[in-house]
């Protein structure tokens, strides 16, 4: 008999948030066992009808704090793999924004779980989702 795989397609939209020497970056925290401790962007899965813009926007102040615009859009990166359960299309658009202000505020049992500013040499040294490692490049260029 033949078993059927699990195809999932996420899209998901990033908010670059940075000055000119740091980048704010999100642990994925424990809720997410396969994907636990690494470094990422703030952002995430957008809700069914959302704008990818207004996701961002939702999905950046939900993790640290922040509210934010989008000015433009950095990049759109897309990954594809497969877990033990299923085979997965992650389609992840990247904004370059605009802090308008907030107060730096880690997510309560959230899909990340500590958020920080780092210069371009303290992010290298971080375990980075391969989303930080090719936004890296739009920051400090």
């Amino acid at each position: 008999m033949e078993t059927s795989i699990v195809k999932q397609t996420r899209v998901g939209a990033y908010g670059l948030v940075a000055d000119r020497a740091r980048i704010l970056l999100c642990r994925i925290s424990d809720q997410v066992p396969q994907f636990a401790g690494i470094w990422t962007l703030p952002g995430g899965g957008l809700d069914f009808g959302e704008s990818p813009a207004d996701g961002m926007i939702r999905e950046v102040m939900e993790e640290t704090g922040f509210k934010v615009r989008p000015t433009s859009i950095a990049g759109v990166n897309s990954v594809s793999g497969d877990l033990p359960d299923r085979s997965y299309h992650s389609i992840r658009i990247i904004y370059h924004t605009e802090l308008l202000g907030g107060i730096l505020t880690n997510e309560a049992d959230g899909t990340t779980d500590l958020c920080k500013w780092f210069t371009q040499r303290e992010a290298r040294q971080l375990w980075l989702a391969d989303l930080v490692q090719d936004a890296l490049p739009l920051v400090f260029s």
